[in-house]
């Protein structure tokens, strides 16, 4: 593959090797260089370091070895985010500071770091001569409004071993003794200009069995307090412009990860000062505007360069066998030839078999209790195809799929033992099933991450299955349960399986669904998200007529719920009522004319968070600006209209409203929506772009 050239100062090395990352240039600090690579660009000399694009710009300066941060320039506006240089140097590793003796050698690479990503540009900075050496990374996308800070796998043990020894650190200097001063190790450090800024810290939460309220927020307006906090999200604002810094943490939710740090971020309020804790994992420091919309946006356009959409393979609607709770019962070939048949009727994508595809038998079989964690220990074929239910493999069934336009997928959980010791085989067993038997959707179930190297073996396991396949493969990370990736721990691989939510347990409530979505996907882009619905003809007598049962939603309004992410038929397609599959399909085919257009979109959820009495729902909003495809929500509430204006639109007298699906109506005047819906639990699907269009 190629990537545009890159110019600078060595333009005979315009042809990259895009995946495998083409040696740009290698200069050391005695040198002063210069590099652009498709609207990225990084420089250095020996007193600074820069790294920008036509959206932001950083700028460090370096003295005896060590980076301090001068400069975060949002181009957007041309506003200046520092005051002053760090008070201390990050990105570092911890311990003494280097000396004049330090020598930093810098490289610049550049193209995709995996198939599935954005190109982009990388720094890498090497520092030796020191009684620290230590290496670390900058990359900067071309559409991304920050610079990725990460330290070199080779930095890392040391690190790890220091986890915990700085428990009791409270600021950003400390000293062993009165001779020696200490530095944190730190992946960056911001002094910050606006004086008026709150703080809030977001709480993610995964193990979904067993947790229903998945997204907190807390908020500071700190004058002269000392924050100390962990997560995955933090961000600061001014509250007078609406500007902000949002950050994310490229790892598991803390909780979840072998790597443990006593706090990511540390902002201290009397000088406004903001510290990044710095460890095994890579972290991104985004600038945005216009609040929280313009934050989901940013946001999500960071994460879509990290996994770049492919309309041929996400945004999916994929159906899967386990939600009616039949478990691995009716698992066979014959049963398959119907659900793919029922799956074609209704307007899936994907159809994937759960649990019992395989011969070897699980803890969760409805046949007696087997393995959940040492499959090859319990049967060395564990993960072949079973020949009793499959007596002509799985083949046909694939054909068949892909006859009626539909791709196939199937449940797999790593082997854990010894700290997935075994991703090599699981992978390599994945790569058959797709290059044999044209798999190309997997559901990664049964993972157990209790160690570094579990962590990096089923990083390995992934990396190893994407390259191979140049991203076609395709994975659902479930986080329902146990100590996982999480929602930022592996973007690059594919939805986020959120939910087992099940009608026999009655614990499948659409609102609450919904509500995840809807907090989420102020975070977590919504195309890395799968969510369900379910059958809603089933265990009716199980909510007692509850006015938020299931069944108390038409099945269009069910699929509605979960649209705007990765749709999951959480059901046996060949047991849904003929007026479940009428109203569903009818919505789907719509929906897919559309799709492409709501997930290149920034999606935006607008309304009040589900509950099940508000009125609710997404926008998203074209590159553009110009168009917006609107999904809303009456849940049980009295009002029948609501009015709204649409974020990040650019809204003028010169819009049109155009009906797409649901049961109400809608107009625009000046930038500002009304809508009806005529019976609460309904929905409104529309599309709005100026008239000239």
């Amino acid at each position: 593959m190629k990537s545009n050239p890159v110019t600078g100062a060595f333009p005979f090395l315009s042809r990259l090797t895009v995946l495998a990352f083409g040696l740009l240039l290698l200069c050391l600090n005695a040198r002063s260089e210069h590099v652009e690579f498709q609207g990225c660009y990084a420089r250095w000399t020996t007193g600074e370091l820069v790294i920008g694009n036509a959206l932001i710009e950083r700028k460090w300066t370096i003295k005896n070895g060590l980076l301090t941060s001068t400069s975060f320039l949002d181009r957007i506006g041309n506003f200046q985010w520092l005051r002053a240089p760090g008070r201390q140097p990050a990105p570092f590793p911890g311990g003494q500071p280097t000396d004049a003796n330090a020598r930093i050698i810098f490289r610049a690479v550049a193209g995709k770091v995996s198939p599935v990503s954005a190109p982009s540009l990388t720094v890498e900075m090497t520092v030796t001569n020191t009684a620290h050496p230590f290496a670390c990374r900058f990359r900067i996308y071309p559409k991304s409004r920050g610079v990725e800070i990460a330290f070199d796998s080779d930095s890392m043990p040391t690190m790890r071993n220091a986890a915990v020894a700085e428990k009791n650190a409270t600021g950003i200097e400390t000293f062993a003794n009165n001779k020696t001063k200490q530095w944190l190790k730190l992946s960056d450090s911001l002094v910050l200009a606006p004086q008026h800024l709150s703080f809030t810290q977001v709480e993610l939460q995964d193990q979904t069995d067993h947790r229903s309220q998945l997204v907190f927020e807390k908020t500071w307006l700190p004058v002269q307090d000392d924050i100390q906090v962990a997560g995955n999200v933090f961000y600061l604002e001014d509250v007078l412009t609406g500007r902000g810094l949002v950050y994310l943490k490229l790892a598991p939710l803390p909780e979840s990860r072998p790597v443990k740090s006593d706090w990511d971020v540390e902002y201290s309020a009397m000088d406004r000062r903001l510290s990044f804790a710095g460890d095994a994992y890579c972290s991104v420091v985004l600038a945005y505007s216009g609040g929280r919309a313009g934050r989901s946006a940013a946001l999500q356009t960071y994460q879509r360069e990290l996994r770049a959409y492919d309309p041929q393979r996400d945004g999916m609607f994929l159906s899967n066998t386990w939600g009616d709770r039949s478990q691995d019962s009716r698992i066979n070939e014959n049963f398959l030839n119907k659900e793919i048949a029922a799956g074609a009727k209704l307007g899936v994508d994907v159809i994937q078999v759960d649990d019992g595809w395989q011969r070897g038998r699980s803890a969760n079989s409805a046949f007696g209790k087997g393995a959940w964690g040492g499959f090859y220990a319990m049967d060395t074929n564990f993960w072949q195809v079973n020949p009793e239910r499959f007596p002509h493999g799985l083949k046909p069934l694939v054909a068949s799929a892909h006859k009626h336009g539909m791709k196939f997928g199937l449940w797999f959980a790593p082997d854990s033992q010894g700290g997935l010791t075994n991703w090599l085989r699981d992978a390599d067993r994945l790569l058959a099933l797709h290059r044999n038997q044209h798999i190309d959707y997997f559901k990664i179930d049964g993972v157990m991450m209790d160690s570094w190297q579990a962590e990096t073996n089923l990083n390995h396991f992934y990396d190893r299955v994407l390259r191979a396949t140049d991203g076609q493969v395709v994975f659902d990370a479930d986080v329902t349960a146990g100590h996982r990736t999480g929602y930022f721990g592996a973007v690059n691989v594919g939805p986020i399986f959120v939910e087992n939510r099940y009608t026999d347990y009655e614990n499948y409530w659409p609102h609450s669904t919904l509500r995840n979505l809807w907090q989420l996907a102020q975070y977590v882009d919504p195309l890395r998200l799968r969510m369900e619905f379910l059958n809603n003809a089933r265990n009716v007598e199980k909510y007692g007529g509850d006015p938020l049962a299931p069944a108390c939603y038409t099945p269009d309004t069910l699929f509605a719920t979960v649209m705007f992410s990765n749709p999951l038929g959480w059901f046996e397609d060949s047991n849904l009522p003929a007026d479940y599959v009428k109203r569903v399909s009818k919505l789907v085919a719509i929906w897919k004319k559309e799709r492409e257009a709501i997930f290149t979109g920034t999606i935006i959820p607008i309304g009040s968070a589900p509950d099940g009495v508000s009125w609710t729902g997404f926008v998203s909003v074209s590159e553009n600006r110009r168009s917006a495809r609107v999904l809303l929500f009456r849940e049980l509430n009295k009002d029948a209209t609501w009015k709204t204006r649409l974020p990040l639109l650019l809204s003028d007298d010169q819009l049109r409203v155009t009906f797409l699906a649901g049961n109400g109506s809608a107009n625009i005047n000046g930038g500002q929506l009304t809508t009806s819906i005529t019976k609460p639990l309904g929905y409104l699907f529309l599309r709005v772009e100026r008239k000239s269009e």
